[in-house]
């Protein structure tokens, strides 16, 4: 069970991270472009920025943890996690997926 502290926590331990804010909840950036929010929809989920195939991936090995973000974010890949449902090294690690697919390439070739 993952918390909204440890998601905060993980997703500043990627590659300059940075912790900023936007529509009244907090948002975790690299290259000033969003990879991970917290608070939507609503406390009990994390957002994170993944592929389209990512997201069919993620949420066919662990339904009860993700699902797609509403509308068209959705259907790009944004992607929904249960807080409660998901696991240290799963947030982890899906964190990490969104960080590499958000991070600038010259960052990401360094990594």
């Amino acid at each position: 069970m993952a918390t909204a502290a440890l998601f905060r926590r993980l997703a500043l331990a990627q590659p300059e991270a940075t912790e900023g804010a936007h529509g009244g909840h907090p948002d975790f950036r690299v290259g000033n472009k969003v990879f991970a929010s917290l608070g939507v929809p609503d406390g009990t989920s994390g957002m994170v920025r993944l592929t389209p195939e990512q997201q069919e991936m993620v949420i066919a090995a662990e339904p009860a943890v993700f699902s797609p973000s509403a509308g068209a974010w959705g259907r790009r890949g944004y992607t929904r996690m249960r807080l409660a449902a998901v696991d240290r090294t799963t947030l982890r690690d899906t964190l990490a997926m969104a960080w590499r697919n958000t991070a600038p390439e010259s960052l990401t070739r360094a990594r």
